[in-house]
């Protein structure tokens, strides 16, 4: 048996049911695995050992009764700590937040614990979440286990870095622009942006998710046949569906893919990305699909009206605190938000538009085809001490210019590991969907996974020496 910490969620599902293993026994040594990484890459926030493993000895004797409460019974996960667990403070990464327990389980989480699994932890984010980074005015620096000197992007950073670094199986983040595919893209791992409202989540708000962030496609699907259970309190929530998420067996002939390079703005594409997802297009095509080049279809007005609401609401938070409290913020953000307080109605109006201008773009130029390809962004992992590769509060999106309109467009989105840059930092392939189609992206990304070369094994935890200063 591979090192416990390896085990996937079906492994583990599979050796509790054969008494070949307990949660308990895989817990504690994910805990001892956990605090060899922990110093190197901080992507924990809440983590509390003895409960987790009190909860794995309930687990355990639920096993032996025969009476598992789900699949991912024992199983250890983690969640972003945006999501709400009862009794833990959700500080949203920002030092500025008044703290006080969560009076109750967001939707997430409750599924989770109602499946029996072990939460491990929580895990770090951004401020506000408004980074695709791991800087953080509450957190210490998430790290990326491939490069301790690089980012692992965000705002799902604690998760990226968590799935990468083998903090057991499944970890949950969320997205609204990018948070959950850059992460995973920069981690080396998977994480699947589902449709609007499959995954119900409190507080909903436009272009929010929850998904999984795993090693694997199938541990993803495993996720969602929990996750995706109704809860009334999302009010954006799509109505529950007998969904057979593990029905992803599919086949590349006669699939017609969109192969996306251009976004038409943003940071330029890097030639290793560039060519890592024109290698798997072809590799698509070798098996039968046919790709069909699609130009860029968002626009610099599209974002720079993002851009602007975006400035306002933070801006609108970040007027209701105290001054005291407003020093504490991350001066990337104060310097971002800053000029929203000399927007006007109309700036503000028109830019919230641009949402809408992208959803019927995005969804548009998916007619015809069964899925798209592109990459998840045009840079590889970036220093660990930057807000984003450009790092320029005046121009904080140019990263995120092949993910963001899948977020107002309602689509489901992946990013599964592609293949290495010469440095070995890892590159993903997104795959995008018809709306709703959530079960459609992950067969051809469990398909991706059987076509492509395979991939370096996961890092193992550094050395002290190696950790590079601050």
């Amino acid at each position: 048996m591979s090192e416990l910490h390896q085990l996937s969620a079906a492994e583990l599902s599979a050796a509790y049911a054969a008494g070949d293993l307990s949660p308990k026994q895989a817990t504690q040594a994910l805990i001892d695995h956990v605090s060899q990484w922990e110093p190197h890459i901080a992507a924990l926030w809440w983590h509390e050992p003895e409960q987790a493993l009190a909860e794995a000895a309930a687990s355990e004797q639920r096993w032996h009764a025969g009476q598992p409460l789900s699949v991912l019974d024992g199983v250890p996960v983690t969640l972003k700590e945006n999501i709400a667990t009862q009794g833990v403070p959700v500080p949203l990464g920002c030092a500025a937040t008044m703290l006080s327990p969560a009076m109750a389980d967001a939707p997430p989480a409750a599924r989770l614990r109602e499946a029996g699994a072990v939460m491990l932890g929580k895990t770090t984010m951004p401020d506000w979440g408004m980074l695709s980074s791991g800087l953080s005015s509450f957190h210490r620096l998430s790290r990326n286990p491939w490069n301790v000197a690089r980012n692992p992007g965000g705002s799902s950073s604690g998760a990226g870095a968590a799935a990468a670094a083998g903090y057991g199986p499944i970890h949950l983040g969320t997205d609204i622009g990018g948070s959950i595919r850059l992460p995973a893209h920069w981690c080396g791992v998977v994480g699947l942006k589902p449709s609007l409202g499959r995954i119900p989540i409190h507080p909903p708000y436009a272009g929010r998710v929850a998904g999984p962030m795993t090693r694997s496609v199938t541990d993803a699907a495993l996720a969602m046949s929990i996750l995706s259970q109704p809860d009334a309190r999302d009010a954006m929530s799509l109505p529950a569906q007998p969904i057979d998420w593990l029905a992803l067996p599919s086949d590349a002939r006669g699939l017609r893919l969109g192969l996306w390079l251009d976004a038409g703005w943003g940071d330029p594409l890097q030639p290793a990305v560039r060519a890592a997802i024109t290698a798997a297009a072809r590799r698509f095509e070798s098996a039968g699909a046919t790709i069909v080049p699609i130009g860029p279809f968002t626009t610099r007005a599209m974002i720079d009206g993002l851009d602007r609401f975006w400035r306002m609401r933070s801006w609108l938070d970040y007027k209701q605190l105290s001054p005291e409290r407003q020093a504490k913020v991350l001066p990337y953000i104060r310097d971002w938000i800053a000029s929203g307080q000399h927007l006007s109605g109309e700036e503000v109006f028109t830019g919230y538009s641009q949402m809408a201008a992208m959803r019927d773009a995005a969804v548009n130029v998916m007619q015809g085809l069964d899925a798209l390809l592109s990459p998840v962004s045009p840079d590889v992992a970036f220093a660990a001490e930057q807000a984003s590769p450009c790092n320029d509060p005046q121009r904080p999106f140019e990263h995120i210019a092949y993910t963001v309109a899948f977020n107002f467009s309602e689509q489901p989105a992946i990013s599964v590991p592609a293949a290495m840059d010469a440095h070995g930092l890892p590159i993903g392939l997104q795959i995008v969907g018809h709306r709703h189609d959530d079960l459609g992206v992950l067969r051809i990304a469990r398909l991706w996974e059987q076509l492509r070369d395979p991939l370096p094994t996961f890092p193992t935890a550094p050395t002290a020496a190696t950790l590079p200063p601050g």
